[in-house]
């Protein structure tokens, strides 16, 4: 059984900065690819940021410069670290794990956060 729990959510003022995080369960980590997704309220759920499971990244033009992405194999953790946070970047915020032979994928329950003064 695979399982994808997220903390790290919240509520922060524009400007501020979040982390988030999701740790695995299982022995799928090191052979998964990681992404961070979110869905705002009335809108599509959309990739965040990515990272494989040999380091490569990639984010969304929105978040560029802004967010970074990393993992901790040693740990079965991803991390998102959020800077320079807008109140655009509200959302429910899901780690994902996709297995890179059989491209099953996994989600963890979601996280809010909400930028707001």
């Amino acid at each position: 059984q695979v399982q994808l729990v997220e903390s790290g959510g919240g509520l922060v003022q524009p400007g501020g900065s979040l982390r988030l995080s999701c740790a695995a369960s299982g022995s799928i980590f090191r052979r998964s690819a990681m992404g961070w997704y979110r869905q705002a309220p009335g809108k599509q759920r959309e990739l965040v940021a990515r990272i494989t499971s040999g380091g490569s990244t990639n984010y969304a033009d929105s978040v560029k410069g802004r967010f970074t992405i990393s993992r901790n194999n040693a740990k079965n953790t991803v991390y998102l670290q959020m800077n320079s946070l807008k109140p655009e970047d509200t959302a429910v915020y899901y780690c994902n794990a996709e297995h890179v032979w059989t491209k099953k994928q996994y989600w963890g329950q979601g996280s809010q956060v909400t930028v707001s003064s």
